[in-house]
């Protein structure tokens, strides 16, 4: 019988993320700021993946991200997958959906936009167009597609 050996070491509590597209780990580990919790936190780039050919994941001790938290995360990686682990087990498994509104996260790549000269937070109204994201500026009403628009 053949043991099954896991690149990336389980945790007792906390979330993973599974199911990161390769090479996005970095920006959900900065955008979230999973780092500042002062948890240990385990990473594995470019994993194997039986759906994806490669992924990334992302485990993080001792803390749950909520579900406002986890559809922001649609926004990085709609295919990825969010399991809160209670004593080593798998007790809830979240597939993410994209939300209709999402505000700070992104800036507006509109050089003319109001957002840019004055003191407002970025608002983006997020739709889905032939199965690609589209962010529609609130303050200037323009339409970019989810990769031309730069973290804030």
């Amino acid at each position: 019988m053949e043991k099954k050996q896991y690149s990336v070491e389980a945790i007792e509590n906390g979330t993973v993320i599974d199911h990161i597209p390769a090479g996005k780990g970095l920006a959900i580990l900065r955008q979230f700021k999973l780092l500042h919790y002062g948890n240990a936190v385990t990473v594995g780039f470019n994993l194997p993946s039986k759906n994806f050919g490669s992924k990334d994941i992302i485990k993080i001790s001792g803390v749950q991200l909520d579900e406002n938290a986890g559809n922001r995360l649609a926004l990085f990686a709609p295919e990825a997958t969010v399991n809160v682990i209670e004593d080593f087990k798998v007790v809830d498994k979240r597939h993410l959906t994209l939300p209709d509104e999402i505000s700070e996260v992104f800036r507006c790549p509109n050089s003319n936009c109001a957002s840019h000269g004055e003191p407002v937070k970025s608002r983006f109204y997020v739709k889905t167009h032939n199965g690609q994201t589209r962010l529609k500026c609130h303050y200037c009403e323009k339409t970019f597609s989810r990769d031309s628009v730069t973290e804030a």
